[in-house]
């Protein structure tokens, strides 16, 4: 399983505030539908064993499942249509459990932290050596070389949108992350990030074509 999760810090969590006609103003919610789209989407269909996971201003996470889609389609305004469905259905998120929007979409009240607990696992605060199990990979400018990282085999990558991660999320993922990597030499945009990320593992660490 691959999955993304990107920290939307300015998308409102209010679904009218949303606007199709004005997916930018939606504090940048075209960035999201786009990683959403670089996620989940083939150029001739989907990609299966994905997830994409978009942390809405801290309060919840909308989850695309590739493997459960239905009636999706890669453009922004189809996107941007189900988040704001989603987010018109937080009242039906009750606790961690999730609201189901369509086929492949659930909204959980959740915010980064509990986001990785439920992938990863709470954090084992014992001192026992944890068993093997997703790997959290922050993607990050400052981080190594992607071409010198090894692909794991259970990735779970985080990153941030239009704005760097915020002191609470890097202090977060210092704790938390396994690795933090850097996919080239310049800055790309997010969906970008997505898509470097998925030619690489599909390239097993650009080592087969």
């Amino acid at each position: 399983m691959r999955q993304f999760v990107v920290i939307g810090h300015d998308v409102p969590t209010d679904s009218d505030a949303i606007s199709l006609s004005d997916i930018p103003g939606a504090g940048r919610l075209d960035l999201l539908c786009r990683c959403v789209s670089a996620g989940v989407f083939l150029s001739h269909g989907i990609r299966e064993r994905v997830r994409v996971h978009l942390v809405v201003s801290e309060e919840f996470t909308v989850t695309f499942d590739a493997d459960s889609l239905r009636h999706l389609h890669p453009d922004e305004r189809n996107i941007a249509a189900r988040i704001r469905d989603a987010l018109d259905a937080r009242d039906d998120a009750i606790g961690h459990m999730p609201a189901d929007v369509s086929p492949g979409v659930e909204l959980r009240r959740m915010g980064l932290d509990a986001t990785l607990d439920r992938l990863l696992g709470a954090p084992d605060t014992s001192g026992a050596s944890a068993d093997s199990g997703p790997t959290l990979v922050q993607l990050h400018e400052d981080g190594d070389p992607l071409v010198e990282a090894a692909p794991p085999t259970d990735p779970v990558f985080v990153l941030s949108d239009h704005n760097d991660f915020a002191p609470a999320e890097r202090d977060l993922l210092s704790e938390r992350a396994e690795r933090r990597v850097r996919v080239g030499p310049e800055l790309l945009h997010a969906d970008h990030t997505v898509s470097v990320v998925h030619n690489w593992l599909d390239t097993d660490g650009y080592a087969s074509y």
